[in-house]
């Protein structure tokens, strides 16, 4: 069986979606002169195919999630939006006349951020970019982002790089989803896979696969917040509050301790 080639298959698959919602650029055709929609498709580590149209990367304001609309009114200051993506969250805070600085290790994505007006990006990863002079008063972590924090072990190291990259009284604003409400048999199985495998249950191992292209896989973890103050202890952050309004997602918002 062929296997897919290593890439930016998250830039591919922006850059599709980008074609197909403006118009602009080369679009995905099936069979004929009709684009056909972009599907973002993760591959789990068990074997389970998830798909999803990838459009909402896309979203403007009027189709977020009341969530992101709350975080929204949690930045103050300078901010860096990590994982930046199609920069749905960062042009919005832009248009509100916020310093706004978009991360993201998806030179497609960056691109794609910049056509549609994000004016300051940086391709590259937190921990690199964390030898930056800059300094952020609010660290942006939606559309799921806080399952950036991958594990156990690497989270108090990106944590450290955020403190490296933070103003006095800086603030991270992470949006993350509490997976073990769901009665799904696989996923209530996979948890338990995880747990005596020593990993949290919600840490995940993926990749995104989009058409020959697939990304190398990666941990990328859903927690609850018991976990997430375990995870904050000893790393300079404490949780500050959180949103659960919208369960199982909620959002948390992290500052540093005094």
């Amino acid at each position: 069986m062929e296997q897919p080639t290593i890439g930016d298959a998250f830039g591919e698959m922006i850059r599709d979606a980008y074609a197909v919602r403006t118009g602009i650029g080369p679009r995905p055709l099936a069979g004929g002169r009709y684009p056909r929609p972009v599907i973002e498709v993760i591959e789990r580590d068990d074997g389970l195919i998830n798909g999803a149209p990838a459009d909402h990367y896309l979203d403007e304001p009027q189709d977020w999630p009341p969530y992101d609309h709350r975080a929204m009114r949690l930045c103050r200051g300078r901010v860096l939006d990590i994982g930046v993506g199609a920069g749905r969250c960062a042009i919005e805070l832009q248009r509100r006349g916020i310093a706004v600085t978009g991360l993201d290790t998806s030179l497609g994505a960056i691109e794609v951020a910049r056509k549609r007006g994000l004016r300051d990006t940086v391709l590259n990863t937190v921990d690199e970019f964390s030898r930056a002079a800059v300094r952020y008063d609010t660290f942006l972590l939606l559309g799921n982002n806080l399952g950036l924090l991958e594990s156990p072990e690497r989270a108090p190291v990106l944590l450290a790089g955020l403190s490296r990259l933070a103003a006095p009284g800086a603030r991270i604003v992470a949006q993350g989803s509490d997976p073990y409400g769901t009665r799904d048999p696989v996923h209530v199985a996979y948890h338990e896979r995880n747990r005596q495998r020593g990993r949290l249950g919600g840490q995940l191992r993926l990749r995104l696969r989009y058409r020959e292209i697939a990304s190398d896989w990666f941990d990328y973890l859903n927690c609850s917040v018991a976990e997430l103050e375990g995870l904050l202890a000893g790393t300079g952050w404490r949780l500050k509050s959180i949103d659960e309004q919208d369960r199982p997602y909620y959002l948390a918002v992290m500052e540093q301790d005094t």
